[in-house]
């Protein structure tokens, strides 16, 4: 599964991010996110798309697994 790292990137940098990769990786990618903002903001856009997200909580940093 391909890994998208967004740390350091404000929002809406990181949605913006994702939705290129998921051009690339449709079935799914797991994104790094260093803020809640970022985490709530892809999670919602990748829930719109119809995709499942599982977050992972670590250091400060969210690790979202986006799938179908």
């Amino acid at each position: 599964m391909r890994e998208l790292d967004t740390s350091g990137y404000s929002c809406p940098e990181p949605v913006i991010m994702t939705k290129k990769a998921l051009k690339d990786s449709p079935d799914g990618l797991s994104v790094i996110v260093d803020n809640r903002a970022s985490k709530e903001n892809v999670t919602r856009y990748a829930t719109a798309l119809g995709y499942s997200i599982r977050a992972e909580e670590g250091d400060g940093n969210w690790k979202l697994i986006i799938s179908k």
